[in-house]
C-alpha cells in the first residue's frame, strides 16, 4: 500500500475492524519511512447485475425496487417482513452467484413467484396477476387451478 504522505510502498498494519455488516475491513496503517499514519478500506468488489427489461430496456437490480413489490403483494397477509428480506437475499445471491452481467427480468420474476409460493399463497397470485398480466378470468383461473393442484399434491 503507497503511504499518501511520502509514497513509500511498504506499511505496517496496526488496526483491523470490519465495518459495512461484515462487508469491508476499515486498516489503520503506519507508513515504514515516514511513521505517519493513514485508513484504508478493502472490500470485495461485486460486478453489476443488469436486468434486462420485456421491452429490450435496461437498468440496475435494485434490491429495493424488488423487496417493494414483494411488500406491495403481501399487503395486509401475515407476512413477516424478515421472510421478505429473506427472499430477496436468496434471489440477489442467486443472481451474484451465476456470474452472469445480465439477467432478464423474467429470470427474476419467475424466482420471486417461486420463493413466494413457499411463503404465502394469495401474495404469490397477487403478484402473478401482475407479472403474468392476466388478460381475463380464465388466465386467472388457469393460474388458480394449478396452485390447488400442486397443494392437494403435497
Amino acid at each position: 500500500m503507497k503511504c499518501p504522505y511520502c509514497g513509500y510502498t511498504e506499511s505496517k498494519v496496526i488496526d483491523s475492524r470490519h465495518v459495512d455488516e461484515n462487508s469491508a475491513i476499515k486498516r489503520r496503517r503506519e507508513c515504514e519511512k515516514c511513521q505517519k499514519r493513514f485508513t484504508t478500506y478493502e472490500k470485495i468488489e461485486t460486478l453489476p447485475i443488469i436486468v434486462v427489461k420485456k421491452e429490450g430496456s435496461r437498468e440496475s437490480f435494485s434490491r429495493e425496487k424488488l423487496l417493494n413489490g414483494l411488500i406491495h403483494a403481501c399487503e395486509k397477509r401475515p407476512v413477516p417482513f424478515t421472510k421478505l428480506e429473506a427472499l430477496v437475499d436468496k434471489i440477489e445471491m442467486s443472481l451474484s452467484n451465476a456470474l452472469e452481467n445480465e439477467v432478464s427480468s423474467a429470470q427474476i420474476g419467475e424466482m420471486v413467484m417461486a420463493g413466494l409460493k413457499d411463503i404465502d399463497e394469495v401474495a404469490y397470485v397477487r403478484f402473478a396477476s401482475v407479472y403474468r398480466q392476466f388478460k381475463d378470468l380464465n388466465t386467472f383461473f388457469d393460474e388458480l387451478n394449478k396452485l390447488i393442484k400442486e397443494n392437494n399434491q403435497k
